[in-house]
């Protein structure tokens, strides 16, 4: 019997089985991998031997590449928002939990140059990625602001927003200047916040 979470709600796609969704955190995480090396219009069979699959199981789970893409982006999300609350259980303060996380921040949109080149023709299906990144991370953000805060270890009031867009502005410029260091920069403004 297949390895299932049990039925899907009414009008929800089919849930999928266990191994099927292995599969696609495998391949998921080898695209990123590859888009972080080669760049998002890397070959498909670059994705597929770091995988270890077939191209022919790519193209099963991700018809086009800009499925591909933007699975790999939110996979990438869902991470990042995941790894903050873990992080708040398991860092010695709030503050040390948040600098952790804005590394990570800072290590996903490095994974996404390129992103809007690629997504390009479908102008509808960027902002909607836009949005659900906003979705998911702000409150995350907020979250960790607030205990930082809360513990007396940083300015309290800070917007989560205003953070992370802070944070994306200073890793725009990884790609046109090779003396520009993204993640010291980021750990200056991170700095800032301390009281």
């Amino acid at each position: 019997m297949a390895d299932v979470d049990g039925p899907a709600p009414a009008g929800a796609p089919p849930r999928k089985r266990a191994d099927a969704r292995r599969n696609e955190q495998t391949l998921l995480e080898a695209a990123a991998e590859v888009f972080v090396a080669s760049g998002v219009e890397a070959p498909v069979r670059d994705i597929a031997a770091r995988a270890g699959v077939g191209m022919g199981t790519i193209y099963r789970h991700f018809p086009t590449r800009a499925d591909l893409i933007i699975a790999v982006y939110r996979h990438q999300v869902e991470a990042c928002a995941e790894a903050g609350p873990a992080l708040l259980a398991s860092s010695d303060t709030p503050y040390v939990a948040l600098t952790k996380w804005i590394g990570l921040f800072v290590d996903f949109l490095v994974t996404k140059h390129g992103l809007a080149a690629a997504l390009q023709s479908d102008q509808a299906g960027f902002k909607a990625l836009h949005g659900y990144f906003l979705d998911r991370l702000v409150p995350v953000c907020a979250q960790l602001l607030d205990a930082a805060a809360g513990a007396g270890e940083i300015e309290p009031d800070t917007d989560a927003f205003g953070l992370l867009y802070a944070v994306g502005n200073l890793c725009a410029g990884v790609d046109s200047d090779s003396r520009y260091d993204a993640r010291h920069m980021v750990k200056v403004l991170i700095c800032g916040l301390r009281l």
